[in-house]
């Protein structure tokens, strides 16, 4: 599959790339290092393009923020959701924690070796590097609690993470049972993305609130907060650095403005009293 994929994406690089100039492989990957490798070697210098990726994640909070246990939890499902894709891509390799708790079970489970495969260091370094951008889906977020599964269970993603996902009631309800707005997810999402991953490129890929089923006509007031909350806090950190420097640059001009009108206004006024 991942030469047909390759086939597949130079077809699309030859008959597209001319006009189209970003690329994204996959919404959540497969085969997506040999497609970057293909653009990068046969149609870059031609098309001076950029290929990235979509991963799909919500934001993961500790339910105690003073529980060393669930803040290590709320990492360990950053990891084992945006890490498990994006890792790779930039480091190399999966995340250490799934590599550490996998195999641990793995062992427990009497397997000869741990279900998550192993990179090779060739297969490290052909990945490693793949993407001149990260996509990024994020709809939700979740608080995030220790709990150990035992091995006995059997595998699954849910065991293995050794955790559990709880939502807070006063969340606002979007009509789906998954879907929460959480707009202050969203926002410590893109920092950890930014400072996990070197501070790439970011494109917002995925983001929405769905239909609520007793709604027949445009009744969406809904979905206006919740994309309203957020834009507003992905816009904040750009917003700060600007407000910086209206702060610096502006508000000092217009106080040195504001000095020499009030002179100009104060020597007219005495010119027409005399």
């Amino acid at each position: 599959m991942v030469n047909y994929f390759s086939d597949y994406a130079d077809l699309c690089f030859e008959a597209f790339g001319d006009r189209v100039k970003h690329w994204i492989t996959f919404s959540d990957p497969r085969a997506h290092a040999q497609a970057w490798h293909s653009y990068n070697s046969t149609w870059r210098t031609k098309q001076r393009g950029l290929v990235g990726i979509s991963l799909n994640c919500d934001w993961g909070e500790p339910v105690d923020i003073s529980s060393p246990k669930d803040i290590e939890a709320a990492e360990r499902y950053l990891q084992f959701c945006l890490g498990w894709f994006a890792n790779p891509i930039y480091a190399g390799d999966y995340p250490q924690v799934m590599k550490e708790r996998i195999g641990k079970k793995s062992v427990e489970q009497g397997l000869d070796m741990s279900r998550l495969p192993v990179f090779s260091l060739q297969e490290k370094s052909y990945i490693k590097g793949t993407s001149d951008f990260l996509g990024l889906g994020h709809f939700t977020t979740r608080y995030i609690t220790e709990r150990n599964y035992p091995s006995r269970q059997g595998p699954s993603y849910q065991n293995d993470r050794d955790l559990v996902e709880l939502v807070d009631p006063n969340w606002p309800d979007l009509g789906s049972k998954w879907l929460y707005s959480v707009p202050w997810g969203f926002r410590r999402l893109l920092h950890f993305a930014q400072t996990q991953y070197g501070n790439p490129p970011i494109y917002v890929t995925e983001n929405g609130a769905s239909q609520k089923l007793h709604c027949t006509q445009l009744c969406d007031e809904w979905r206006i907060q919740y994309l309203k909350g957020y834009i507003n806090e992905m816009l904040k950190e750009p917003l700060l650095s600007h407000m910086q420097m209206v702060t610096e640059i502006v508000v000092p001009t217009v106080c040195t403005l504001c000095v020499l009108i009030s002179a100009v206004l104060l020597m007219l006024l005495l010119r027409s009293q005399s």
